[in-house]
């Protein structure tokens, strides 16, 4: 059952994007963390269930050429699915996502953009930055402030200095907008060659203010195998 919001406005459908063409070399040369099982299901289960705990209107997954295996899941809501082909670069899949959902979303349809391999991103984060958006008609995202102590280290392995982090937050996903601002920002900025991380440095190119909602700090990016663990403990928590 989809969790109710407390919504201002309900004339504006909600949906989600969901890239997970990446290899991921970082976490495996031959396996795909998505497609990793925790708890019986794969890591993109997980994230589509939690995802799904949204009113969506529907959900794009910007898939590989020769991924066949997305389509024997089990996804959460698999009627309001949709699929397109990834890109090169996960901006170049989010793109590519973005122009599947204006053949039939409307411009200022609200659009989550979401890590396949973050699972465990709980509901009420995923509420709260939804209602900000909604609320303050911005650009958000989720971020928690950096906690560590930050070196800079520019050749080898010497501390040039140490970077202050009072002003400094860790990004992370979902990050949502509207389907027309994230479209030009993206389209922008790839055609200046701008360099793009995330949904919210485009907007920032294009000057589109990006509210920052606090996160959790168990909303891990599963990168690296031992984070599969980590991954696991996390949600065996949450439940």
């Amino acid at each position: 059952m989809k969790t109710k919001t407390n919504l201002r406005q309900t004339n504006r459908k909600i949906w989600a994007i969901i890239p997970a063409a990446g290899t991921g070399s970082r976490f495996s040369k031959t396996e795909l963390k998505q497609y990793q099982i925790i708890e019986n299901k794969t890591v993109l289960e997980h994230t589509i269930d939690r995802l799904n705990q949204l009113p969506l209107a529907g959900y794009v997954l910007a898939i590989g050429e020769h991924d066949d295996f997305v389509q024997t899941l089990n996804l959460t809501n698999k009627e309001i699915a949709h699929f397109c082909l990834g890109g090169a670069e996960r901006v170049n899949s989010v793109l590519n996502a973005l122009n599947t959902l204006s053949k039939f979303a409307d411009p200022q349809d609200m659009v989550f953009v979401h890590d396949a391999a973050r699972p465990c991103v709980t509901t009420a984060c995923l509420l709260n930055l939804l209602n900000t958006a909604i609320e303050q008609d911005v650009s958000a995202i989720l971020a928690i402030p950096v906690r560590d102590t930050l070196k800079l280290v520019a050749t080898g392995h010497q501390i040039d200095q140490t970077v202050s982090r009072d002003q400094l937050w860790q990004a992370q996903t979902p990050q949502i907008s509207t389907l027309a601002k994230l479209k030009f920002a993206i389209e922008s900025a790839l055609a200046n060659d701008i360099v793009i991380t995330d949904e919210a440095s485009a907007l920032e190119y294009i000057n589109e203010p990006v509210h920052v909602v606090t996160g959790r700090s168990d909303n891990i990016k599963i990168t690296y195998p031992d984070d599969l663990e980590l991954a696991k403990l996390i949600l065996q928590s949450q439940q």
